[in-house]
Formats: C-alpha cells, structure tokens, sequence
C-alpha cells in the first residue's frame, strides 16, 4: 500500500494528526499544502489522504485551492480527517461536495478533537483535558487507520443537524472576509523582531516594517502567528494579553519552519 498524506497545519495538531496516521498505515508520505504550488497535478499513489484543521466549522481555504488542483488525479481511495476542537459541523460533507465537482469520490471523511488553538475564544483547556485529547486522538486514529487500510467506504463524520445549519451559515457569511480579519492584530512592546511570525504563516501574510510584523489582509486564520511567537508579543483583540499560547506538545518550531 502506498499512500501520499497532504496535511495543512498552524499550531501542529494537524500535522501531528497526519504523522500518527502515516506511522499506523506504514508506507505513507507527508506532504505540506502549504508548501504546495496550486497548479493542477496528478497524483500516482493509490491512497490519497488529507488532514487539516476546522475552521470556522468549515473546510479553510487552502485546502479548497488544493483540492481545485486534483482534476486530473484518480486514486483509488481517498479519505479525510478534520481537526476540530469539538464541533466538525457540516466540515466533510462541504469537503465530499467539494471533490464531486472535482471528478473526486471521498471515500471516507473522520472527525478528530484536539485541544482548541484558537485563542480569542480562550485557548486549549487545562493541561488534564488537553492529555485526554490526546490519548483519545490516539485510539481513534488506530480504527482510522485500520479502515484506511481496508479502503472502507463510509460516510463521511459530521455534526448533529442544528450544528450543521447554524454553523455552516456561519461560515459562508464569513469567509469572504476572512483574509481581512488579520486587521485584529496586533503587536505588543514584548517584540524581539526575530521575525519567527513571518516565516510560520502558512500563507506568506506577514512582513516585518520597522522591525515589527504587519499583515497584509492574505490571512486565514490558522493563528500560527500568535501561536509560535516566543515572546508571546503577538495579540488578536482584547482578551489574547490574558490567555497561554498553545501549539501541539510534540510538534517544534523547527518542525514549523521546514514547511515554508
């Protein structure tokens, strides 16, 4: 079995996610979506995996610009794993819908929970509750990947009913204006200019004027940037001063860093 596993990742819940897959089904390859030019490609393996974070209960935008590359592949199973912090919403039917009007069959869509990165809404829990995620994590993604392994066709995980209008209304008002919401950050006098926000973001939003980060209105929300800066200097709105940063324990910087 040979299985090519894209992942797209800010804080390293979803690149953790992808590695502990890889390591379950033995012959896989990581790759970066970020690192990814999106231009129409073809893919050989006969596996194709793609794991990535909720956000805003929907599928992020640079999974939908990969996605769009795919027309021209046709690997025999595909299947999907959504990071999410407790509501998958309608997250992987959007994805399935996605792939149909790409020629594409998502052979399989599964929910994974790990501890909330989105700071403004206050953060990932207590360390206990974070521990737990992980554990469970853990053991659905060995049943994730002994059904991978017999390329079952399932339907694809989503939220209950309510959570699915609710939360997917919310999403399509939203997300033409997510790339401008980076106007709510900003930077505090804890800034050192080591520049490790610019080289994070997955999607190449940050410059450095003055020896201090400015985003460019290219933002999706990953929160890399808040998430990885050292000095904790990095605010989004009122509350973030008060609340920890977060990034997945066994994911480093350095990991960070070879993906851009």
């Amino acid at each position: 079995m040979s299985a090519s596993i894209f992942y797209y990742t800010g804080t390293g819940n979803s690149l953790w996610t992808a590695r502990k897959v890889a390591d379950e089904l033995g012959d896989a390859e990581l790759f970066s979506i970020a690192e990814c030019k999106y231009e129409n490609k073809t893919i050989d393996s006969g596996i194709v995996g793609l794991v990535f974070p909720v956000h805003i209960w929907g599928v992020p935008t640079p999974v939908i610009q990969f996605v769009n590359t795919l027309k021209g592949s046709n690997p025999e199973y595909v299947f999907a794993i959504a990071v999410d912090a407790g509501q998958v919403s309608n997250t992987l039917v959007q994805l399935k819908r996605l792939m149909a009007k790409n020629h594409l069959n998502l052979s399989a869509g599964f929910e994974i929970k790990m501890p909330s990165n989105y700071t403004p809404w206050g953060g990932p829990g207590p360390h206990e509750e974070q521990h737990k995620r992980f554990e469970l994590a853990q053991e659905k993604i060995f049943r994730i990947a002994a059904r991978i392994k017999e390329k079952a066709q399932m339907p694809v995980e989503r939220g209950p009913l309510w959570q699915r209008i609710l939360y997917t209304l919310i999403y399509y008002i939203s997300f033409s204006h997510v790339p401008k919401m980076d106007k709510k950050f900003w930077v505090d006098d804890k800034c050192n200019s080591c520049e490790i926000c610019r080289k994070v973001c997955p999607a190449a939003n940050i410059t450095m004027r003055e020896g201090k980060p400015v985003w460019n209105h290219r933002c999706d929300q990953c929160f890399a940037c808040l998430q990885w800066c050292p000095q904790e200097a990095i605010q989004y709105g009122k509350k973030t001063p008060k609340y920890g940063r977060y990034h997945h324990p066994e994911v480093l910087l350095k990991d960070m860093l070879k993906l851009r």
